[in-house]
């Protein structure tokens, strides 16, 4: 069973709508609760970085800090319906 922390920023209030979101998924996906955290990022990160925690549940990704450790994108693909908008360039890789 994975060890989970629900982290609310600090400046989240109220913070019991943002909670119960965040019980409710670890509840659905069985996670093993250690706490909830109301620190900085910095404290998150290092409990990741230390193996205390293996999931971070937060409520919305809002809530993240732009600059944070470990940094995590997600690339989507163009809204666009048109063909011409689908074309990939040609690149100095190929």
């Amino acid at each position: 069973m994975e060890i989970a922390v629900i982290w609310i920023p600090a400046d989240i209030e109220p913070s019991e709508p943002a909670v119960a979101m965040c019980l409710t998924h670890l509840r659905r996906h069985a996670y093993r609760m250690k706490g909830i955290i109301r620190a900085p990022w910095e404290t998150v990160e290092q409990a990741m970085v230390d193996g205390e925690v293996d999931v971070v549940v937060i409520a919305d990704l809002a809530h993240l800090p732009p600059d944070r450790s470990p940094r995590i994108e997600v690339a989507t693909a163009p809204a666009s319906t048109s063909d011409e908008d689908r074309t990939v360039p040609d690149t100095p890789f190929d």
